[in-house]
């Protein structure tokens, strides 16, 4: 006679109330924890953060020469601390306290295996904070104890400016900025000198696209000191890592691509010197993410909010678009889509294309492409150094090089995404041509790379949703399957 079916002291049977009852804490559990190799991964990415910006944090500032420097205002205390100067022992000794906490909860975690997301999400917020925000707000205090013109960087000093313009009703385009101060910060002593009048071609153009004014005239009615323009560029730098974190992907990939987005050391250096890429990056990143949850109406406003914050978001709109025909949106809601990054673009540009076109792509388009001083290890860099071109101020054919080089490249691209059918190769393509774009162009600063930067994340976050995250996201101990919970029966 045949055994009785004998059940497992471990193994609920199948179909069970007990069992379907640990079966539903497995899952609560698993959608508020983290571990395994999830886990490592986010300590090693922020290991890798902190060992790659302790030795750079602070490097390579303005060498100003203010005079002396009388700590006050709400920094007062940071910049006493810092001895009144851009002192590199405080913000990197930050910077080793944020690797302190990683060793620790890694030391932590080989006795706690899985810890609550929400951990890991703070350790992650704690460890981009010390990276970012101390030598952030060391140059806002330093020149908030000084002059407007110190401790700053020309560019966002500008960009204040032109908000502060907007709020009185002037227009920034076509703008002469000889006597607004900035024309101080070429010297770095504060003097102002015929020469730099002169030369300065910066005072005579307002070469970013409209977002940033109008931004900036929004943060500008914050008191002083913290309607410094950097404040708003650190903040939305550590908005990164909440970004990342609504793609629909293996948290433990999220939270470490958030890291990478917020801390790396483009962004941290970004934050402090005053390059507002930031901004930009943010809705951008928004925008593939939105992407992902199928707000396309939404996602296509965050993209225009992108290309009204930097011109390099233009590179975007090609492959947002395939990526919309990729996933067969309907036409109610690509009509939708269309309507939403129109509405907020034509918001953005016509008031400045009302009061002076001519101005707004002066400033611009021919600046940026044709005016501007050639800069950086692009093509134009290796072209002067190699005495194809003769002086940095010279002709330099990138109009053309745009539409024979980096038009075609971008359209084959393009179409490749359409051919695979495949979103995650939307997000490759954009890094392909916003890269080659930047190396073609006549500006190359080690701040834009950046973007190529953050399309590498975008592109690994929508990779781990097509392809179900597998090989990240397994645990360290697998929960067992169906299969492996069937009660063991002898024949």
């Amino acid at each position: 006679m045949p055994r009785r079916a004998e059940t497992s002291r471990f193994v609920r049977p199948e179909g069970s109330p007990q069992a379907a009852s640990e079966e539903k804490d497995i899952d609560a559990n698993a959608q508020v924890t983290l571990g395994g190799v999830s886990l490592w991964a986010v300590f090693a990415t922020l290991a890798v953060l902190v060992i790659l910006a302790v030795p750079e944090l602070g490097s390579d500032p303005w060498e100003f020469r203010p005079g002396e420097v009388s700590a006050g205002g709400p920094l007062a205390w940071l910049v006493r601390i810092a001895d009144s100067e851009w002192d590199l022992g405080v913000i990197r000794a930050c910077a080793l306290l944020a690797g302190l906490l990683v060793a620790i909860a890694a030391t932590v975690a080989l006795r706690v295996r899985t810890w609550n997301r929400r951990w890991a999400v703070a350790l992650v917020l704690v460890v981009t904070l010390l990276l970012v925000v101390p030598a952030t707000l060391l140059q806002v205090g330093l020149r908030d104890s000084t002059e407007p013109w110190f401790f700053t960087n020309d560019s966002t000093y500008q960009i204040e400016i032109g908000g502060s313009l907007i709020r009185g009703g002037d227009n920034p385009y076509g703008h002469d900025y000889s006597s607004s101060g900035l024309e101080r910060f070429y010297s770095l002593d504060g003097s102002v000198t015929p020469s730099t009048l002169a030369q300065q071609v910066a005072l005579r153009h307002f070469a970013y696209f409209p977002g940033t004014a109008l931004s900036a005239a929004a943060w500008g009615v914050i008191p002083a000191p913290f309607d410094d323009y950097r404040i708003l560029v650190a903040l939305t730098t550590i908005a990164l890592v909440f970004v990342a974190l609504l793609y629909k992907a293996p948290f433990g990939l999220k939270l470490a691509v958030g890291a990478a987005l917020a801390a790396n050391p483009l962004a941290v250096r970004a934050a402090w010197f005053g390059v507002a890429d930031a901004p930009s990056i943010l809705f951008l990143v928004l925008t593939f993410a939105l992407f992902t949850r199928s707000r396309y109406a939404a996602a296509a406003a965050c993209l225009a909010a992108a290309v009204l914050l930097k011109q390099f978001a233009l590179a975007a709109i090609p492959f947002f678009v395939a990526m919309l025909f990729v996933v067969r949106v309907p036409a109610k809601t690509l009509w939708r889509a269309g309507a939403a990054f129109g509405v907020v673009l034509i918001a953005g540009f016509v008031p400045f294309l009302a009061a002076d076109a001519g101005a707004l792509w002066r400033d611009t388009v021919a600046y940026g492409a044709s005016t501007y001083r050639i800069i950086g290890y692009g093509l134009a860099g290796i072209l002067v150094e190699t005495g194809v071109i003769d002086n940095r101020t010279d002709p330099y054919p990138f109009g053309l090089l745009a539409l024979l080089v980096w038009a075609p490249l971008t359209a084959w691209l393009v179409w490749n995404v359409l051919r695979a059918s495949s979103v995650w190769l939307g997000a490759a393509g954009f890094t392909i041509s916003i890269f080659a774009l930047l190396f073609l162009g006549r500006v190359l600063q080690n701040s834009y790379l950046v973007w190529p930067l953050a399309g590498i994340a975008v592109a690994s976050l929508l990779l781990a949703r097509d392809r179900g995250g597998y090989g990240f996201a397994q645990p360290l101990d697998p929960v067992p399957s169906k299969a492996m919970t069937k009660p063991f029966r002898e024949k």
